[in-house]
């Protein structure tokens, strides 16, 4: 039968975890640079769900692949796992970047998070805004209701530093034209990315090493989750507000239990109580190294998070049983 968790989740799990996404990202892998967007997706799909259902918890999707009458697995609300042990929420995205897989551009990841139940914000497959930035800044420097230059000119200020020494982190899209225009004019800089929105969230926890500060603009809900979820480990702030710009949007949010359209997501909110992150590097990255194929064997380069620890593990693996990634 199943149960809850006492005490936060099993450290076992933390392990189980590291196979998962690394099952999919091999997977995905397999299909880089191929051109072929949804078939990687697919093959990262199957590989996740297959692993996902060897573990022994009761598993519900609460950020998947769609809603049900659009994603044939993986969606919201489908259960995975033996059904005998913890109940646990999972947020997941077998391939973060399909587009960056099918081109074979950096970033593209396998990611997952596990927390106990009823912890990850549970919401439709729809635009979120975010705002983000990494630790060791005040709480409340971030208000996603401020305006662009506002939210610079805080960090920049509690950092230390002239606002032209800041990079913001945007996706390169037409909606973010104003966006765009308006951090350019405070003359901080722009890391514009083509996908992959994850990683740009958790790439403001290490400036120093990604040259990424703050992260604006909008983005799915299952990724603004995801990041949440890997802050919630690393630290740092996060505000998210669903756009749920139709009355459609609306009516589906309501099935979930969301009933302020408008309301303005915290980091603890998005992702409460003990959380486990991992994932995988699917192409090589700022963050992670891509899924490497030998003649014997293939390496691949993981990192694992935990928020009730703040533990960050990286795990560099290399699999000589080659079989289990084409079963």
């Amino acid at each position: 039968m199943a149960k809850k968790i006492a005490g936060g989740l099993d450290r076992i799990l933390t392990m189980e975890l590291v196979r998962v996404t690394e099952r999919a990202a091999v997977a995905a892998a397999r299909l880089r640079g191929r051109g072929d967007e949804k078939a990687a997706d697919q093959v990262a799909v199957d590989a996740m769900r297959a692993e996902l259902n060897r573990l022994a918890i009761k598993g519900t999707v609460v950020i998947g692949e769609g809603e049900r009458d659009e994603a044939p697995m993986l969606y919201i609300g489908e259960e995975v796992g033996t059904g005998e042990g913890p109940e646990v929420d999972i947020a997941l995205d077998p391939l973060e970047g399909t587009t960056i897989c099918a081109k074979n551009l950096p970033n593209a990841l396998a990611v997952i998070a596990i927390a106990e139940k009823g912890s990850l914000l549970f919401a439709p497959d729809v635009y979120m805004d975010k705002i983000a930035v990494g630790p060791g800044y005040p709480a409340g420097i971030i208000d996603i209701d401020a305006a662009p230059e506002e939210n610079i000119r805080k960090v920049a200020e509690a950092k230390g530093v002239p606002v032209g020494e800041l990079t913001a982190c945007i996706l390169d899209r037409p909606r973010h034209a104003k966006l765009i225009e308006a951090v350019r004019g405070t003359g901080a800089a722009i890391r514009l990315i083509g996908d992959g929105d994850v990683a740009g969230v958790i790439h403001t926890t290490d400036p120093d090493e990604t040259g990424i500060d703050i992260y604006l603009g909008t983005g799915g809900a299952p990724e603004g989750v995801l990041a949440a979820a890997a802050l919630r480990c690393i630290g740092g702030q996060m505000q998210g507000r669903l756009l749920l710009d139709t009355p459609e949007k609306v009516a589906r949010a309501a099935k979930m239990g969301i009933s302020d359209p408008s309301k303005v997501y915290t980091i603890e909110e998005m992702a409460r109580g003990d959380v486990l992150f991992a994932a995988t590097g699917v192409t090589d990255g700022n963050m992670l190294a891509g899924v490497k194929f030998g003649r014997n064997f293939i390496t691949t380069d993981t990192i694992v998070l935990r928020s009730s620890s703040r533990t960050v593990r990286s795990i560099k693996a290399r699999h000589q049983d080659l079989e289990k990634f084409d079963a």
